[in-house]
Order: structure tokens, then sequence, then C-alpha cells
């Protein structure tokens, strides 16, 4: 996992959380938790009609989903992260779908997957 990758794509989606200081796996789960957040603000935006901002948070959800997937590393990380790769790939084409088709079922879809995602990397530090 490349630990800057995953802290740049964090900050670059404005949160408030202290990247600077949290160790990698920290890194990881604040930038999972900053796309389930990015993800229901999209969601209220586009029950909301707002189509701009919609557009803006879902492309902020996307980029979060990226970082998650460049800080993977597949030659250690194996058959594991080969599927993570796979699925974060799946989530970033979901979510260009419901922008086009203002599609909150696929909102939740994603959100549902990174909410699994998150509930196996918080029990690794378990």
């Amino acid at each position: 996992m490349n630990a800057m990758t995953a802290m740049r794509q964090y900050q670059s989606v404005n949160t408030q959380a202290r990247a600077i200081e949290a160790d990698p796996h920290r890194l990881i789960q604040m930038l999972i938790e900053g796309g389930l957040t990015r993800l229901a603000q999209a969601r209220g935006a586009m029950e909301r009609g707002q189509t701009a901002l919609k557009g803006e948070l879902i492309g902020k959800a996307i980029g979060i989903v990226g970082g998650l997937r460049q800080g993977l590393d597949i030659e250690k990380g194996g058959e594991l992260a080969a599927n993570l790769d796979s699925l974060y790939e799946y989530m970033t084409t979901r979510l260009m779908e419901a922008n086009l088709k203002n599609d909150v079922a696929i909102i939740e879809e994603i959100a549902q997957l990174l909410r699994e995602v998150k509930s196996g990397w918080d029990a690794i530090a378990a």
C-alpha cells in the first residue's frame, strides 16, 4: 500500500481529520469514511435535485475509491489485493452510472459495498 498516495487523496477531498498524523491503516479507514460521507451527501443532493452538487460529490467519491485502488499492492497483497482492485473498479463504473442515471439505488449499492470493506478493514485493527 502506498500511504502517501492515500494521504494525498484523502487531503484532496478536504476532510477535517488530521491525515498527517495517521498511520497507513488509519489513512485507509479515513478514506473509506470520507467515501461513505460523500456518497450520503451525493444521495441527498440527488434527492433534492441538486445536479451540479451531486456530480461534484460523486466525483469526490470516485476519487476516494481511486485512492483506495492506487494504495493496493497487488504483488504483496496477492489474491485479496486483486479482488479489491476489481471491486474498486466496479465501484467506479457503477458510480459513473449512478451519476448519469440519477440512480439512488446504485449509490446505496456502492455505499453498502464500501461499508463491507470498512467492516473488514476495521476488524484488522482489533
